[in-house]
C-alpha cells in the first residue's frame, strides 16, 4: 500500500535527473544502482528475477499484486536472482497457491536483492516509456535515513549498459550436462532418458526452462561457458549448436562470442538455434547489427508475427537491444516481428538451417504458441543426420 499520511518511508528510488520516489522497502537493506526498465507480465515474478538477461537492471513491475503466487525453488531460472532490484505498486501480496513455499520478502532478503513499494508505477512506467530506460538507484533503510543528493550522484555514476559485456557475469564457470525436461503433473520434472541429438548450448546467462525445453525436444545438453571457443564447441561432436539468452550489450559480448559462431558457421553445416542475446550474436555473427532500444521489451503478452506463415504468437520478451533488420546481409531473411513497434523478431539463413528469434519460447506465455522452434531445431538435426 502508499505510505500513510505521516508515516516515514523506508526506501527510496532515485533518477539520474533527480526525480524521487519514496515507498516502503522489503527485502535486503541497503544500496543499489542499475538500469531501470518495467515488465507488463501478469505471472511470473520469480522468473523475471532469476532471469540472468536482466542483469544490471532494476524492473519496475506494472501488475500491482507481486507476490501472490510466493516463492518455490522449481520456479528458479538460475541460483539466485540476478535483477538489481524490484519496483511494485502495493506491498507483496500474502501468498495464496498450493506451490507456495515462502513469502517474496523474505526470498529477496536471503539473496540480497533490494525491493520497493508503494510507487505508483504508472507514472514511472510513462516517464520510461517517454524518455527511455533512466540509470537509478534504489535504497531501502528501515530507519529511514537517505541521502537524496548521494542517491542522485550514485544514478549518475551508473555506466549503463551500452558498451558492457555481462555475460561474463552470469554464464556457467565450467561445462556440464542437463537432461531435465520441462514440468508435467505430477511427478515435477522428468529426466530425458533416450536423447536423439547432442547439443552444445552456449551459455551467456542461459535460462533453466530453456534447457528443459532442449531436452524436452530429444536433445542430450552439454553447456559451454560464453566464452567457449570453436574447438571447445566441436570437441564435443555436436549434431547442433544452441546459443542462449544473456544481459547486457550484444556488440560487447560479440568480441569472443562472434568469432566462435563464425567458426561454426564457416567450418560446419551444423544447424545453430539462438534466442534472445543468442539471436543478436547470430545476427552479429552474420554480418548486422544491433542498437539500443528506447525502453525496450519486457513481458509476457508481446505480440510477434511469422512473416513466413502469418501465424500471430503472444510471446515473453526481455531485451534493450534489437537486431537492425536493415543491415542483414544477402542470404538472411527477417522471419519474425513485434507487432508492436516493427522490430526484428527473428532471422534464419535461406540455405542453410540456421536460425534465431528475439522472444522466449520456453516462457510459454501462449502457453504453446512458440514451442515449435524447439522441434524445428531438433528437426533440422534430424535432417543434417
Amino acid at each position: 500500500m502508499p505510505l500513510s499520511q505521516g508515516q516515514k518511508p523506508t526506501a527510496c528510488l532515485a533518477l539520474a535527473d533527480g526525480t524521487i520516489f519514496y515507498g516502503k522497502g522489503f527485502g535486503a537493506v541497503g544500496v543499489t544502482e542499475a538500469e531501470l526498465c518495467f515488465n507488463t507480465a501478469m505471472t511470473g515474478y520469480q522468473e523475471i528475477m532469476t532471469d540472468p538477461s536482466y542483469a544490471g537492471q532494476i524492473v519496475t513491475f506494472t501488475f500491482p499484486h507481486i507476490g501472490n503466487t510466493g516463492v518455490n525453488a522449481e520456479d528458479d531460472e538460475t541460483l539466485d536472482p540476478v535483477a538489481a532490484g524490484m519496483v511494485v505498486k502495493w506491498d507483496p501480496t500474502t501468498p495464496s497457491n498450493w506451490r507456495s513455499a515462502g513469502e517474496l520478502g523474505d526470498w529477496l532478503a536471503a539473496r540480497g536483492r533490494i525491493a520497493i513499494g508503494g510507487i505508483d508505477t504508472r507514472r514511472l512506467t510513462r516517464a520510461i516509456r517517454a524518455r527511455g530506460a533512466p540509470h537509478a538507484a534504489l535504497a531501502h533503510d528501515p530507519e529511514g535515513n537517505f541521502d537524496v543528493e548521494a542517491l542522485v550522484a550514485r544514478a549518475r555514476g551508473f555506466k549503463g549498459l551500452v558498451g558492457l559485456d555481462l555475460a561474463k557475469d552470469v554464464t556457467c564457470a565450467q561445462s556440464y550436462r542437463w537432461d531435465e525436461m520441462r514440468w508435467a503433473w505430477p511427478g515435477g520434472f522428468p529426466k530425458q532418458e533416450a536423447p536423439r541429438h547432442k547439443v552444445v548450448a552456449v551459455d551467456y546467462g542461459a535460462k533453466r526452462n530453456i534447457l528443459r525445453c532442449l531436452a524436452s525436444a530429444g536433445c542430450d545438453v552439454t553447456v559451454l561457458p560464453a566464452t567457449a571457443t570453436l574447438e571447445d564447441v566441436l570437441a564435443h561432436n555436436p549434431d547442433g549448436v544452441f546459443l542462449s539468452n544473456g544481459p547486457g550489450d550484444p556488440a560487447a559480448t560479440g568480441e569472443y562470442a562472434v568469432p566462435m559462431i563464425r567458426g561454426v558457421l564457416d567450418k560446419t553445416d551444423l544447424p545453430i538455434f539462438g534466442i534472445c542475446l543468442g539471436h543478436q550474436m547470430l545476427a552479429l555473427a552474420l554480418g548486422a547489427k544491433t542498437v539500443k532500444m528506447n525502453h525496450g521489451h519486457h513481458g509476457a503478452n508481446h505480440p510477434v508475427k511469422e512473416l513466413e506463415t502469418g501465424k500471430v504468437e503472444i510471446t515473453s520478451m526481455n531485451h534493450g537491444f534489437a537486431v537492425d533488420s536493415q543491415t542483414l546481409p544477402e542470404g538472411v531473411v527477417e522471419s519474425h516481428v513485434s507487432l508492436f513497434d516493427g522490430s526484428n523478431c527473428g532471422i534464419r539463413m535461406t540455405d542453410r538451417p540456421v536460425f534465431s528469434v528475439q522472444h522466449h519460447p520456453e516462457a510459454s506465455p501462449g502457453p504453446q504458441d512458440s514451442f515449435y522452434l524447439f522441434e524445428r531445431f531438433a528437426a533440422s538435426m534430424e535432417k543434417v543426420a
